[in-house]
């Protein structure tokens, strides 16, 4: 399920970085007392109340200004609110009511989305000042003041928008269907390959890097079962990342691996393994997503032998040798080679992904495995494993109860996963373990 995205906004020098460091719970924005110096959005991961949601911190809104930067602050922050589920719009108690202020609450007014407004930088405790009152006027309802340096009045703000927050962020499909995330850099043929498997120009097809802006879903049903297909924009390094608007694509495409149950990892074969397939294959395994690798561009590979596809395999083992459970496969977005294939398998890998095994049957093989290997052992102390269980799926997670969670190294840990996956499967899926002692002190 995708999380509800929060925009905070405000002319320039509001506190608009200060407010959104104080609610994430670290300095991630850059803080100055100068206007103009957050440009680029940034986004974080919230939760309030136990609801998750995504903040968005922006630059500062200069509704008329010529000067170039100003104007690409403006229109990012403009996406920012496009797509915000709720907007913060921050307002400065010292500076008082602005005319920018006004043509900035008119701009949020015409999206018809929900607007919590707030008085910044109300250090004093208690009773507004009378200039406090004048907010009303902007027509946005009751205004919450704040101290974002603080923290004062930050936990009625909070209460706001998570009143505000809808029950369900974007399209919800029912468990039949198969959510699968197509991530990668750009260019690799994203969009040509959810073209292919839909039959149709779902999304524009370019060979101009970063033509997809947003995550965009095509719908699916054949003799495989039912998918959505989730497009997204590429995923580039940071220090690619030039355009204002791209950077938001970056947060499209990592949300759109939340939603997923599946994640299409495409890389070019022309291309071959890089540093940036590893990070976009990275987010997908923190995430605990079921993973396919998918090589593209396969017809257009040159001087191909009987061999090519051998060492392209044991190449890439190598490269994401941290998802070693991830299985490759050798297709073409153009053409539409092994794209049959690729339906069975994504059906197979979300079938792994939500396993479940019974404890009776874990814990004999946890029995084989330490007759097998003996645990570790350190000073004397030997690891005991008492038992194992699974308390959830997607990815199967495990908790082992010991009695030293110390001695349960990362080694034994792999051996174990690597018994639990020769004996039951679990392709192209990440495992957990959990590690509790026997007093329930948890130890990751």
């Amino acid at each position: 399920m995708a999380k509800p995205i929060v925009a905070v906004v405000g002319r320039p020098n509001v506190g608009k970085s200060t407010l959104f460091n104080k609610l994430i719970g670290q300095r991630l924005s850059i803080v100055e007392d100068t206007p103009g110096v957050t440009r680029d959005r940034i986004y974080a991961p919230c939760e309030w109340r136990g609801k998750q949601f995504m903040l968005v911190d922006t630059g500062g809104i200069e509704p008329k200004t010529d000067d170039v930067i100003l104007k690409q602050m403006r229109r990012q922050a403009q996406i920012a609110i496009d797509t915000a589920d709720v907007t913060i719009l921050l307002t400065d108690m010292k500076d008082g009511l602005t005319a920018t202020d006004h043509e900035v609450a008119d701009m949020l007014l015409k999206t018809g989305k929900p607007i919590v407004l707030c008085v910044n930088k109300c250090d004093s405790v208690g009773e507004p000042p009378l200039e406090f009152y004048e907010f009303y006027n902007l027509g946005l309802g009751e205004p919450i003041q704040i101290s974002a340096a603080h923290g004062h009045g930050t936990g009625d703000l909070l209460d706001a928008v998570f009143d505000l927050l809808p029950e369900h962020a974007g399209e919800d499909y029912s468990e039949e269907y198969i959510k699968v995330a197509v991530i990668g850099k750009p260019n690799v043929g994203k969009s040509s390959l959810v073209n292919k498997l839909a039959g149709e120009e779902r999304a524009i097809v370019s060979n101009i890097a970063g033509t997809t802006r947003d995550a965009t879903d095509s719908v699916i049903e054949n003799s495989y079962g039912k998918f959505v297909f989730i497009d997204t924009a590429g995923i580039r390094r940071k220090s690619k990342v030039l355009e204002n608007i791209e950077k938001y694509s970056v947060l499209r495409a990592h949300m759109a691996v939340d939603r997923s149950d599946v994640c299409v990892i495409m890389i070019d074969a022309n291309e071959g393994f890089t540093e940036q397939d590893s990070k976009i294959a990275g987010y997908a395994h923190e995430q605990g997503k079921a993973c396919i690798i998918a090589v593209n561009k396969w017809d257009a590979v040159e001087n191909k032998t009987d061999k090519t596809m051998k060492e392209m395999t044991e190449d890439l083992e190598r490269s994401f040798s941290f998802m070693s459970y991830a299985p490759f496969l050798f297709i073409s977005a153009a053409t539409g080679q092994r794209l049959n294939k690729l339906f069975e398998m994504i059906v197979h890998v979300k079938e792994q992904n939500s396993i479940r095994i019974s404890t009776g049957v874990l814990n004999d093989l946890l029995a084989y495995c330490t007759a097998r290997v003996q645990p570790p052992s350190d000073k004397g102390r030997r690891l005991k494993i008492y038992y194992m269980t699974q308390p959830s799926t997607n990815p199967p997670t495990f908790v082992a109860f010991v009695n030293r969670a110390d001695l349960f190294h990362f080694s034994y840990q792999r051996y174990i996963e690597n018994q639990i996956r020769e004996s039951f499967g679990l392709e192209g899926t990440p495992i957990r373990f959990i590690v509790r002692e026997r007093d329930t002190k948890d130890t990751k």
